[in-house]
């Protein structure tokens, strides 16, 4: 792949000879757009990888609601595995970042090759626990006896591909982390062309039903895997991947800068949980699949929401913690603006449309009327207040990025308990469909209590601290 392609290279032709000097000129407005951009449209090609399989898993004939359900009631876990990629590589891109912004060049190529060790372990530790009690895990997540034979066929063989899950997804994070944004989205992009030419060919063609939509996505995720790693031992990399000594210093950094991703990840998949059952509990046997099928397309629409706002915010993950590590409190703040407007663009576009056409979406997955006006129904409850998700990312991510846990983590915590809050509440006194306005009641009142203590606390705190270490610096 010509160096050409990358965002990084094309700032280069303006001039820039190094990383360092890209970040220290570039106005972070242009910053902000040329790396957060490719690595939105790199998280849609992601995500591709989920919504591409609900699609077609609810076109299956006879049991593609149920189906649609089950994958449902696997998410959870699924997507768990990939709070693990995250954490080790937001938490390593981010230290490396900062090292970077430090001048410490060494220590950058060093936590490069402490992070793909520690996906190696932690695919090899995960992947045999989950395949021992998945029966457990099933049916503890919601699935009814109907469902189970799909839910345990899809959940078996993604689970078996989790090895170059993590190593594609976690590594991805270092080349965002120096500036090859386009790089980063063509990663993903190859994935999901590949699971969307394989999906309809193994579910129709060789009739393998939900196992072929699950194959397709791990022959997938072998193929963006293969290509993170080509990419970053590459010579066009700055910060290559060469093996490192393992060093304990390194890694309780990247797992204290990372830890931040994998709780928010993994209290999302609680809440899904906690949703799920509580949509079985007052729905009934009857009533329950549907209404968990409702809840399976509203996280699919999700997905389309957060991943690609968690792209810009990985993708701008190196201005935060670059400039963290320089001490650059202006540019800091530059950076949360222009993240957070970014964000609030592409989110509140998607809000409209889903407010004014949540059939058109719903359509996409089921095939009956009844269940697509429902489903719809249910879009329109959880997305009123859909900004408030901007304000979110832009803050919580920026502060994770800069290693500000005891920050991000309160504001990541209020949202999910007022969500919590209201699953537990809401069925008490309506109808138990309207349990789905628990997104916009958490959503609105998240992002009231994260910008008032964010400019009453967290941004005083920030810019003080700053200040002193540059009289320190400059003593």
């Amino acid at each position: 792949m010509l160096p050409a392609c990358s965002s990084i290279w094309w700032l280069y032709m303006s001039g820039f000879k190094t990383t360092q000097e890209l970040l220290e000129e570039t106005p972070v407005r242009r910053l902000v757009i040329h790396l957060g951009i490719p690595a939105m449209f790199g998280q849609l090609f992601n995500i591709l990888y989920n919504i591409v399989d609900r699609i077609f898993i609810g076109k299956i004939p006879e049991t593609g609601i149920l189906c649609l359900a089950s994958i449902g009631i696997c998410a959870p876990v699924l997507t768990a595995l990939t709070a693990f990629a995250f954490m080790i590589g937001i938490g390593g891109a981010s230290y490396m970042s900062i090292s970077l912004g430090k001048k410490e060049e060494r220590r950058a190529r060093e936590i490069i090759g402490n992070a793909v060790f520690m996906i190696l372990v932690i695919s090899a530790s995960v992947t045999p626990l989950l395949l021992v009690n998945r029966e457990k895990i099933l049916y503890l997540l919601g699935s009814s006896k109907d469902m189970y034979p799909y839910a345990e066929t899809y959940f078996t063989i993604y689970v078996c591909g989790t090895f170059a899950s993590l190593l594609g997804c976690g590594l991805n994070q270092f080349i965002l982390a120096q500036g090859f944004a386009r790089q980063g989205m063509l990663s993903v992009a190859l994935g999901a062309v590949v699971n969307v030419v394989l999906d309809p060919i193994l579910i129709f063609g060789c009739g393998m039903g939900i196992a072929g939509a699950a194959w397709g996505t791990v022959i997938a995720q072998c193929c963006t895997c293969v290509y993170v790693i080509c990419f970053l031992r590459s010579r066009i990399i700055p910060v290559r991947l060469c093996p490192s000594k393992l060093q304990k210093k390194i890694v309780l950094r990247i797992l204290s800068i990372g830890c931040m991703s994998f709780m928010i990840t993994i209290l999302d998949n609680l809440i899904i949980i906690f949703l799920n059952t509580s949509l079985r509990k007052y729905g009934g046997d009857s009533q329950g699949d549907i209404l968990i099928t409702c809840a399976t397309v509203i996280q699919s629409f999700m997905m389309i929401v957060a991943c690609p706002a968690q792209g810009i915010t990985t993708g701008c993950g190196t201005i935060f913690g670059f400039h963290y590590g320089a001490g650059n409190y202006t540019k800091i703040r530059q950076a949360f603006l222009y993240v957070f407007l970014l964000c609030g663009v592409y989110i509140g576009v998607l809000g409209i449309t889903v407010q004014v056409l949540p059939e058109v979406f719903a359509g996409f997955f089921l095939k009956e009327l009844s269940t697509i006006q429902l489903a719809a129904g249910s879009i329109r409850m959880y997305t009123f207040a859909l900004l408030g998700i901007a304000v979110q990312y832009a803050l919580v991510d920026g502060l994770t990025v800069m290693g500000k846990v005891k920050y991000a983590l309160p504001l990541s915590l209020f949202r999910k308990f007022v969500y919590m809050i209201c699953i537990c509440v809401l069925p008490l006194f309506l109808d138990i469909r309207y349990i789905f306005y628990a997104g916009t009641i958490s959503d609105a009142v998240g992002a009231l209590f994260s910008l008032i203590l964010f400019w009453g606390l967290i941004d005083p705190g920030i810019r003080s601290e700053l200040s002193k270490e540059r009289i320190v610096r400059h003593g």
